[in-house]
């Protein structure tokens, strides 16, 4: 199989998974900010408590500010399900619509305004992917119980899968103790698709020197008896956005600021991990600056539209992003344009309902339970 690049997998992935994909109408293409923001509140007007709109930490200013709820994607999911909302519009990608869908009544109905958003890293492991490197790594290690465990930025047929194989779901605030549940149940843990975080986790658990990392695209790179040696198996993923971190980028922004401190997302290199002065989530990382002292100096290393509401949010912080100029969206975010959401707001005006992401009931069963065993630990 030939790597795609991330800006490939994006669209490829999302016509694969979806027949459902509709492009913007040409009337909705040109529309001024001021006459959208006036549109979508009148649509929100005329919805009433019908809709609810979630927006990821991620999403730009424009998506955000008409958001019910903003935050990381499986707290998303929680609120839509605990709202009443017939319709939940999901800002933010795939995978994270998909997780709406199986925690929300089946009365609720999700939409993600673009069906484009298709997040690379989770592109990365496909489920039929999966499956045949499974067989491989089970058999390279034919006495061991592998215990699969997938990062919540994932499609729904690889929670699925895990689910099926014993395994569950983490968040990257729970990854350590889906991996101590794991041990507990088997001897090795496959863990998708982020090698980075998964990295950082056996870092925390003192077990670094206990990974092999299974690259799908390289058949003539993988090593089976690396494989039944080591009690940790790393899929060859990550994330576009936090991959370009460096360790020089902590090291100038420390020189540009002596005051400063640097906090940065677990799916980071491990170098720069160890080099920041704290990690965490999305939540972790808004935490902390909202629980700065006013004057703190905070470099942000993850997504740079994250960066910028807090800039926004905490104005008696300074907040800066960690690679300055050089920081990045994410391109699958960047899809969910505000013309977007007017356009599908509109249509459930009308009574049309566009983008509608439904996991089918076999997947969503078997998600679910990997949902829940994480909820057990």
């Amino acid at each position: 199989m030939v790597k795609m690049e991330t800006a490939e997998l994006e669209t490829d992935l999302s016509l694969f998974k979806y027949d459902n994909l509709e492009q913007l109408p040409p009337r909705y293409r040109e529309l001024e900010e001021d006459e959208r923001t006036e549109r979508i509140e009148a649509a929100l007007e005329e919805l009433g408590d019908d809709v609810v709109i979630l927006g990821h930490n991620y999403q730009r200013r424009e998506i955000v500010e008409h958001a019910d709820f903003i935050g990381d994607s499986y707290q998303l999911s929680k609120e839509a399900a605990n709202a009443d909302a017939e319709y939940v519009i999901f800002g933010g990608v795939t995978f994270m619509a998909e997780s709406a869908d199986i925690i929300t009544d089946d009365e609720q109905t999700v939409i993600l305004p673009s069906m484009e958003a298709s997040c690379p890293m989770a592109g990365m492991a496909e489920a039929l992917q999966v499956d045949s490197a499974w067989a491989e790594i089970t058999a390279a290690a034919p006495d061991a119980d592998i215990v699969p465990i997938t990062y919540m930025n994932s499609y729904a047929d690889l929670k699925a899968f895990c689910a099926s194989q014993g395994g569950l779901v983490c968040t990257s605030s729970n990854a350590h103790e889906a991996f101590e549940y794991a041990f507990d149940k088997g001897d090795k843990v496959l863990f998708l698709p982020d090698k980075h975080l998964g990295e950082n986790t056996a870092h925390r658990l003192d077990m670094e020197d206990e990974i092999a990392e299974w690259d799908p695209w390289d058949p003539e790179g993988k090593d089976a008896d690396e494989v039944a040696e080591s009690d940790i198996i790393l899929w060859d993923g990550y994330c576009q956005v936090h991959e370009r971190f460096r360790e020089d980028h902590i090291e100038q922004v420390r020189a540009d600021n002596p005051d400063a401190k640097v906090i940065v997302h677990p799916e980071c290199r491990r170098e720069v991990v160890e080099a920041a002065d704290k990690a965490g989530s999305t939540a972790a990382i808004c935490e902390t600056v909202a629980n700065a002292d006013p004057g703190e100096t905070w470099a942000i290393g993850t997504e740079i539209h994250l960066t910028n509401h807090l800039q926004r949010w905490h104005p008696e912080v300074n907040v800066l992003p960690l690679c300055g100029d050089a920081c990045m969206d994410c391109n699958a975010m960047r899809q969910i344009d505000p013309n977007y959401l007017t356009w599908v707001l509109e249509e459930l005006v009308e009574g049309r309902e566009r983008n509608v992401i439904e996991v089918a009931p076999e997947e969503k069963e078997l998600a679910e339970v990997a949902l829940d065993r994480m909820l057990e630990i």
